[in-house]
């Protein structure tokens, strides 16, 4: 299985690359994770509704621009679905199953993704009704596909 996930922005916390790089690690062994970054639109902090629209259209361009027609999309936004992890490990093992075997987790900048972006998804998935930052957002995913992985394989892993 391919996994990629797509996010807006570059890391800088060291503590964040640090983190995500041991979730690397322990995701080797059960598929190939990459981790793919595009640029975030440069805006003043405070945005009129119609520049917020412009700043998340080009940041979607640069996203769609990285994937494939054969992925299996789930963008990562507030108003998608909640899952359990048994329910996401569900997924991905039903993904895999059905001969899915790329999919791109995709992770908007701070304004959040284009409606392009949202319509390109095949699933949207929510991880709470709280914003996170989506550098955070980053560690968080991985360590959750992790636990799929670990449930899928009836492996142990704390609870």
């Amino acid at each position: 299985m391919n996994i990629s996930i797509l996010s807006v922005g570059k890391l800088k916390e060291k503590y964040l690359k640090q983190g995500i790089g041991e979730y690397l690690k322990r995701l080797s062994a059960y598929a190939k994770v990459d981790i793919i970054e595009v640029p975030d639109e440069k805006a003043p902090e405070v945005l009129s509704e119609a520049e917020m629209e412009i700043v998340k259209q080009k940041e979607g361009e640069r996203i769609l621009a990285k994937i494939s027609p054969d992925t299996y999309v789930i963008t990562l936004a507030i108003e998608g679905k909640m899952k359990t992890s048994e329910e996401l490990a569900d997924m991905i093992d039903h993904l895999a199953t059905y001969g899915k075997s790329k999919i791109t987790f995709v992770i908007g900048g701070s304004l959040g993704l284009s409606r392009e972006v949202m319509q390109r998804g095949n699933e949207s998935l929510s991880f709470s009704k709280m914003t996170f930052p989506h550098q955070l957002m980053r560690l968080i995913l991985l360590e959750q596909i992790y636990r799929a992985f670990r449930i899928i394989r009836n492996e142990p892993y704390h609870k």
